[in-house]
């Protein structure tokens, strides 16, 4: 058996979520929040995303405790950037080093992939976040630009790199409208 098991997340997990998400607003700049969300809104969150067929997944030790999630969501709230979504990935500092990211992102490009989508955004806060951006440019993601300054967060101006992937055939060929792959906008 796998030392992880990547699932679907479910409500259940909120708990674990929620700590995970806590330690990242406390602690580092993954996160532009100043003050993490409650158990009460980060299952709001879960259920708006879920309940608009975006994918929402989970890392499971052998245990079954959760270590590690990942979703996309909109990129945008604007209609004509429904086929982009942005990727965001959080890892239990204790499960760190151990490829979940990496296997993460993969499973969520995938999904992504087969739900339609034609583009994914990383938005990565902090330039000097070396490991979030190794982990994208791994995955075939290319730097598009950089924000500089646009996150103040700890008492210090932080930059937000943007990189993006083409899903699927991304901008070369027109989606099919009949089948847009989230229920947002429909």
């Amino acid at each position: 058996m796998s030392a992880t098991t990547i699932r679907e997340a479910q409500e259940k997990d909120i708990p674990a979520i929620t700590a995970i998400y806590q330690y990242a607003v406390l602690n580092e700049t993954a996160s532009y929040e100043l003050d993490p969300p409650d158990e009460a809104e980060m299952l709001v969150r879960m259920r708006f995303l879920m309940g608009q067929d975006y994918p929402y997944i989970v890392a499971v030790d052998k245990q079954g405790a959760v270590i590690a999630y990942a979703y996309a969501g909109p990129f945008r709230a604007r209609p004509a950037y429904r086929w982009s979504v942005e990727d965001s990935i959080y890892i239990d500092p204790q499960a760190r080093g151990r490829g979940l990211g990496r296997d993460l992102l993969k499973r969520l490009i995938e999904l992504c992939e087969e739900k339609g989508f034609r583009q994914m955004i990383a938005v990565i806060g902090g330039a000097d976040h070396a490991p979030s951006i190794r982990l994208h440019e791994t995955a075939g993601f290319r730097t598009i630009g950089i924000f500089e300054g646009s996150g103040f967060k700890f008492g210090r101006w932080i930059d937000t790199v943007f990189m993006q992937l083409r899903l699927g055939d991304g901008r070369h060929s027109l989606p099919d409208e009949t089948s847009y792959p989230g229920t947002l906008y429909k």
